[in-house]
């Protein structure tokens, strides 16, 4: 079902502010609220969604947005290297670039036995807030792995994804953007922050 452009317009941009303020967490949910405040069964894409929220969070934050998020690359890096050993990539809105002022770090990093991990964070002084392990089955594939939440003396939160080593190769494509989720790895995230720190990866 298609709808007026100037419709579309508002249902996009009311279910980008509900994202922005918290009010839904999940793109599907913002979209069905937001057509339904406007007397609509046609739902956005996500896409259109992020690019939205993206333009919102750049009216909001300005200045402030781009100096936030080579603070958070800056810190990502620092994780990564604690945990160079475990082919850690950077994935989420700081490697996209399109964070606002509530976005978390999102590293993934690959080892069999995520209680060595905890060790080597707990070793080098790392806070770690709290722990659990996520079990999901996405077309009939189970997935399963264990989250540590770290948290900085900016009060930045850095979850870490623990998948297993045979899981390394598996590039998933991305439910927003569409594309495949490949993240910076460590040599990819210094040469980013040397030369365009601020650079999207989503456009």
């Amino acid at each position: 079902m298609s709808f007026e452009p100037d419709l579309k317009r508002r249902i996009i941009r009311e279910a980008a502010n509900l994202l922005y303020l918290g009010i839904e967490k999940e793109y599907k949910q913002a979209k069905e609220k937001a057509a339904k405040t406007f007397g609509s069964r046609s739902l956005p894409s996500n896409i259109e969604i992020a690019l939205e929220l993206d333009s919102i969070s750049e009216e909001r934050e300005g200045e402030s947005r781009k100096e936030n998020l080579v603070k958070k690359r800056r810190e990502s890096l620092k994780i990564m290297k604690i945990l160079k050993d475990f082919n850690p990539l950077l994935i989420g809105s700081v490697w996209r670039g399109n964070i606002n002022q509530k976005s978390d770090i999102d590293i993934i990093v690959y080892h069999d036995i995520p209680a060595e991990i905890l060790f080597l964070l707990k070793k080098k002084d790392v806070h770690i807030s709290r722990t659990k392990r996520v079990s999901v089955t996405k077309k009939g594939f189970f997935e399963g792995s264990y989250h540590i939440y770290l948290k900085n003396l900016d009060n930045q939160i850095i979850e870490i994804s623990v998948r297993n080593q045979d899981q390394i190769f598996v590039v998933k494509k991305c439910d927003i953007f569409g594309d495949k989720i490949v993240g910076l790895k460590i040599k990819e995230l210094e040469k980013v922050l040397k030369e365009n720190p601020t650079k999207k990866f989503f456009r």
